[in-house]
């Protein structure tokens, strides 16, 4: 492509490169070894999320560079910047892992500000940690430029004792030590062999299942979110994303024609059909209003509701994203889920065709059981499940992949923090047949909305993972399993009905008909709101106070802005 078919006059980066008046900008550009041709094209950000924190990450900045030559190779600009990664793995199980969330939207605020001051045209944005994903693509929305997305493919499976692992085990492995059904030989052998290459966490958590849905809602590459990190392959796709980004230039396709509010449904069916993270309730609903579509919490329950559950991975399952990558990747998911009308065709991709389209190209591999059939699934409704009721009037979520009993009844045993259920269950002070209630962990009362994977794999280690309960306005993990209820609305810190639950009060909870209720009167939860009083945090200052007074509920999915709806005018159009 000539780099004269595209017209400056109505990019971004005339504002930094045309005129006259620009000759100091272009003296920067200059300084940095570009030449006159090169700023004359237009100027492509390729944004990493790439640190040293954690595997997930590690890759990103050598993908970054296949990436640039790919732009390069088309007549393009590529122009390099990073952004932060906070990893839910390490930052599990202490106060770190209450800037998780709050990072997904430092970092799509971090890549609006440097798109927006050095005026790009586009972006490619790759990332790999759970929450570095949606908020990547939730600046690709925002800013509405020409985008695609590449995710930075998940790690290799390990091996403990002839059977394959994940870090979910190793959290597993810490309940089993605490009761004396693992040694600390074997707990530090298994830790140290989960966890074998560079790449994100290998099974169905929140990482992959946002990586399914960049396929399934149209912003990465068909196959590219599939192959693992170590795999070479990884470099084409790298290479193609940066020669296409290009092509949607000067097609004029942006992310707001790709992301509507069909594609959301299409995102959200494939997390249903593959047991994804309950994580995307929260994520899908931020990625919609960053558009101005109207997308929460129950649209996507409504959507898990009737889609078939079909793709055998873990947590819930036995395979790993390698695995399904191997069968046929993500377009395998979609192509059954398509034929059976779980998806709408005609949503717009990166690839300039339609769902319907790039799967004309995709055959059925009938020697692989990882992916069912939609019509013979695994179970009928999805693997996550929305729930509603008078301890939940805003909705909270639950994943069910994997679990026979989805009812569960009993009393309540109350803790004001991640910290305090942890050290019960680690002492096993709870009974079996509890509900232990987890709250002042959401948006807002955390601040940050922790995750509880820590807790909930210790729970599990110990054998109890289908024998008590557990609720909380916080999140869990996409590596938890078990009866495990997040998102819990309105949260504690608002005065929502969680707040007011006391020890022994009654918890019903159905999976099936997808209800959540205490067994409290209105009139005795009314009366109880009357003595209920706010509490403060020990967030009085810095990033995590900014964060409570700005952030909405889960419901809407923990936004901190006002959205596209309210927007005057977008990026691109500036």
């Amino acid at each position: 492509m000539d780099a004269k078919t595209f017209d400056k006059s109505r990019l971004p980066s005339r504002h930094t490169t045309v005129g006259p008046t620009r000759a100091p900008h272009r003296s920067f550009l200059y300084a940095m070894g570009l030449s006159r041709e090169e700023i004359n094209q237009p100027l492509v950000g390729v944004a990493s999320c790439w640190n040293e924190a954690a595997p997930c990450n590690i890759s990103l900045m050598r993908q970054a560079q296949v990436v640039k030559k790919g732009v390069a190779s088309a007549h393009g600009t590529p122009r390099e910047f990073c952004t932060i990664t906070v990893t839910d793995g390490i930052a599990m199980g202490h106060q770190g892992m209450k800037a998780s969330l709050v990072s997904r939207d430092v970092i799509a605020d971090s890549v609006e500000l440097t798109m927006r001051g050095h005026c790009y045209d586009a972006i490619v944005g790759l990332a790999g940690c759970d929450k570095s994903l949606p908020g990547m693509m939730m600046a690709m929305v925002r800013l509405n430029v020409p985008s695609i997305f590449i995710y930075g493919g998940s790690i290799l499976p390990g091996t403990f004792k002839g059977r394959q692992i994940t870090v979910q085990d190793v959290f597993e492995a810490v309940g089993q030590h605490s009761v004396g059904d693992m040694s600390d030989e074997d707990l530090l052998e298994i830790e140290q062999h989960a966890c074998p290459s560079a790449g994100s966490c290998g099974a169905q958590f929140t990482a992959n299942t946002m990586a399914t849905v960049a396929e399934a809602i149209g912003l990465a590459l068909p196959y590219s979110c599939g192959a693992p990190a170590p795999y070479e392959i990884r470099d084409r796709f790298c290479y193609a994303s940066g020669e296409k980004v290009m092509e949607l230039i000067a097609a004029n396709i942006r992310p707001r024609d790709i992301v509507t509010r069909k594609a959301l449904e299409n995102a959200a069916a494939v997390v249903s059909a593959s047991g994804g993270s309950t994580n995307a309730a929260l994520h899908l609903p931020a990625i919609a209003h960053e558009c101005g579509i109207d997308f929460d919490l129950f649209d996507v329950a409504e959507i898990f509701k009737k889609t078939p559950y079909i793709a055998d991975l873990k947590p819930g399952g036995k395979y790993v994203a390698k695995d399904m990558f191997e069968a046929g990747g993500i377009p395998l998911l979609m192509k059954t889920l398509l034929e059976h009308g779980h998806l709408h065709g005609d949503c717009m991709t990166v690839t300039g065709r339609t769902i319907a389209e790039n799967m004309e190209y995709v055959s059925w591999n009938d020697q692989q059981d990882v992916v069912r059939p939609a019509n013979t699934p695994i179970t009928k409704t999805g693997g996550v499940v929305g729930l509603k009721g008078n301890l939940a009037p805003d909705g909270a979520i639950v994943k069910v992949a994997g679990m026979a009993n989805q009812k569960f009844s009993g009393p309540a045993r109350c803790f004001d923090s991640e910290e305090e259920c942890f050290d019960a269950v680690t002492h096993k002070r709870y009974e079996e047949g509890e509900v232990l209630v987890i709250r002042y962990e959401g948006p807002r009362g955390g601040p940050g909305m922790r995750e509880m994977l820590s807790t909930t794999a210790a729970l599990y280690g110990q054998g109890m993972g289908d024998k008590v309960a557990l609720i909380t306005d916080g999140r869990f993990s996409g590596a938890t399993r078990g009866f495990c209820i997040g998102h819990v609305g309105p949260e504690a810190a608002v005065g929502g009905p969680i707040a007011l639950i006391r020890d022994g009060d009654i918890i019903e909870i159905d999976a099936v008909e997808g209800t959540l209720d205490v067994r409290l009167s209105e009139d005795e939860l009314a009366e109880r709101a009357k003595a209920w009083t706010s509490r403060e945090t020990d967030s009085s200052s810095g990033v995590l106070w900014k964060y409570a007074q700005t952030v909405g509920s889960a419901r809407h999915g923990a936004v901190t802005h006002p959205g596209g709806a309210k927007e005057k005018h977008c990026y691109a159009d500036i």
